[in-house]
């Protein structure tokens, strides 16, 4: 008799659990709030704190703003064109403004600055191209990028300029802010430097990359004195990049990329260059800087991403540190970051952000203590209804300790779910964080766990963990994200019938790498803008095109042979699941040959594979018509495979 009443109770919960599924299928996630552009993605104050400036996203370019703080008017708009960005700017004085331009051809791609620096004034008069290969002083295609905008000096700033000539050395030069006329006041040792000037306006470091990828950083005393070798990463194993310095220029302040472990900051005395250590975070590099309230160039402390963002002081009694601490307590379970202040220090420009909340803005008085809202990236999105991250660490396979991140539906039990796991693209040196992130959310928004990894080879834990990524192309970097997903299923995450892998770019190869090396373990994979031929990245796309690039090529990739094994192409026989890959025609990073011959193989292969292609998009889709077109397939695709929601 109880064996007849289990029988029954679990033909009940069979039933139930295929109504809920159905249920589930037939509802539908609203993609307009996910695929809709933030309303600006950063804002700043201006030394007066009369006007606010904020770069602001479009279909195909990233333009600029500037808005009256008193009545909330854009009072000018600057723009640079179709597949253009303005990737950063910068205050140079109450009524000036200094932009720096980049090209960006798709939505995924990282903006490549084109070395050009533009200025404007407030009211959006005095246009100008200060500098670049297109400007009217320009030489030997030089291009210029900001060094340090000389806090207290209006009319000049110092710039990193260099050239393309084949002996040409990088320059610094002090520049007008307003006509672009400038004089050169040092010259580095190597061809592609950035300077660090120190308090008084002097330049005193020069440090860069070499063609082999190789660091270097050059010291001198002063204006007349010779440049001293500091650090050359092939003989020490370490990189070091200078930061700031101490508000008597006594000492700099160093972020050290060590031969093993997490980054470090450092402190140096300038007149002996002794190094003295100042700040860890135990497993991870510091991610963003914090500089002093009182003394702009002066950096304070750090933030480092250990799981959440921590924010970590030199001083914990300094007014910055007791100004951040009372912020935090003010906005609990979010990370806070001041933007930008007035000369005065009597306004603070506060950006409060979440794993739920891509960031709300507001202007602190600091004198009376109060904060009141100015803004939200994407006001339009319920932070309540948003997914909740949650970070993890395991071990992988071999024993290195693997982070990561989860994130489960809003309101959704403690029981499996559907599970979508999504690697990063880059793949070195990029990381997955705690903040939002708008690919995972709408995931979430479907019903799905989404799975982030931050596989070997990734950014954010020290210089040796990003290097043992190296070569790894469908070996250890593979296993990592393996390891994960079965970690998840273990931890009663993840339904193991009902896990799908999904990314860009190199997430698109791994998505189909996986599938091809684990049979088993996935239910589908969808690859967007994705390379899955590894000869073919040695002979076309614009990474080959640099000597840089080639030698990135060589030392992350692999040497060009032996790579068809571990191209995905060449494994289409394995993949027995549903493969959807997307691509755009005009694609320079990922060339849509790879999906054409990817999808022809699993074809020829009797597997299915469904395709969306658009000639005129590059790495990753512009226009809003294609990504609801693409999100759209996506989630059908999924929900067809591990029974998430479509859209609407």
């Amino acid at each position: 008799m109880p064996s007849a009443i289990n029988s029954r109770l679990l033909s009940t919960i069979v039933a139930v659990s295929l109504m809920l599924a159905a249920a589930a299928a037939q509802a539908a996630v609203d993609l307009a709030g996910f695929l809709k552009h933030p309303t600006f993605l950063d804002l700043k104050l201006s030394p007066s704190g009369e006007y606010f400036a904020a770069t602001v996203p479009h279909e195909d370019q990233v333009g600029m703003v500037i808005i009256r703080r008193a009545d909330n008017k854009v009072v000018s708009n600057f723009s640079l064109g179709k597949d253009t960005a303005v990737t950063a700017f910068y205050w140079v004085s109450p009524t000036r403004v200094v932009l720096s331009g980049a090209e960006k051809f798709g939505s995924l791609e990282v903006p490549v600055a084109t070395g050009e620096l533009y200025a404007v004034s407030v009211d959006g008069s005095k246009p100008t191209l200060l500098a670049g290969f297109r400007a009217p002083r320009a030489e030997n295609r030089e291009v210029t990028f900001l060094a340090d905008d000389l806090p207290g000096d209006d009319q000049h700033m110092i710039v990193s300029v260099w050239s393309y000539s084949s002996s040409g050395k990088a320059r610094a030069d002090r520049m007008d802010v307003a006509t672009g006329k400038s004089k050169r006041v040092a010259r580095a040792p190597m061809q592609d430097a950035s300077f660090k000037v120190d308090n008084a306006g002097e330049v005193r470091f020069a440090q860069g990359e070499e063609d082999d990828n190789s660091t270097r950083l050059y010291y001198r005393q002063g204006s007349d004195e010779d440049w001293v070798l500091v650090n050359d990463s092939n003989q020490s194993d370490e990189s070091l990049y200078v930061l700031g310095f101490s508000a008597d220029n006594a000492r700099a302040y160093l972020q050290v990329e060590n031969a093993s472990g997490a980054d470090t900051l450092e402190t140096m005395e300038m007149e002996t260059l002794v190094r003295s250590p100042l700040l860890a975070g135990s497993d991870v590099d510091p991610s963003t800087i914090i500089y002093s309230l009182q003394s702009p160039s002066v950096p304070a402390g750090a933030i480092f991403m250990d799981g959440r963002p921590k924010a970590v002081f030199f001083d914990e009694t300094s007014a910055t540190a007791r100004l951040y601490r009372s912020l935090e307590e003010a906005f609990p379970g979010q990370a806070v970051f001041i933007t930008s202040h007035t000369d005065d220090g009597r306004l603070a420009l506060v950006q409060v952000q979440s794993d739920r909340n891509e960031g709300d803005f507001y202007v602190f008085d600091t004198v009376s203590k109060k904060a009141d809202y100015l803004a939200s990236r994407r006001q339009w999105l319920d932070p309540g209804s948003m997914g909740v991250t949650t970070p993890f660490a395991f071990k992988a396979r071999d024993g290195m300790q693997i982070h990561g991140y989860l994130t489960r539906p809003a309101g959704a039990s403690d029981s499996p779910l559907p599970m979508v796991v999504m690697p990063h693209g880059g793949p070195f040196f990029v990381q997955d964080d705690w903040f939002f992130d708008d690919q995972t959310q709408l995931l979430a928004a479907a019903g799905y766990a989404v799975l982030r990894v931050n596989f070997r080879g990734s950014g954010g834990y020290g210089q040796a963990f990003a290097k043992a990524g190296a070569r790894q192309w469908g070996k250890a970097m593979q296993d990592d994200l393996t390891d994960a997903t079965t970690w998840a299923v273990h931890q009663g995450f993840a339904e193991p019938s009902r896990i799908c892998i999904y990314g860009a770019s190199y997430g698109g190869y791994a998505a189909l790498m996986g599938v091809a090396r684990e049979p088993d373990l996935y239910r589908c994979a969808a690859g967007y803008v994705g390379v899955y031929d590894l000869p073919t990245m040695f002979k076309r796309g614009d990474i080959k095109e640099s000597k840089s690039g080639r030698n990135y090529l060589d030392e992350w990739i692999g040497d060009g042979k032996g790579l068809e094994q571990f191209s995905p192409t060449n494994l289409a026989d394995r993949i027995k699941v549903p493969v959807f890959l997307a691509a755009g025609g005009s694609d320079s990073r990922a060339p849509i040959r790879h999906s054409h011959l990817m999808a022809r193989r699993i074809k020829d292969a009797g597997g299915e594979v469904e395709t969306l292609y658009y000639d005129t998009e590059g790495h990753g889709f512009y226009t809003l018509e294609h990504r609801k077109a693409y999100y759209t397939q996506l989630l059908d695709f999924l929900s067809r495979n591990i029974g998430g929601q479509k859209a609407k």
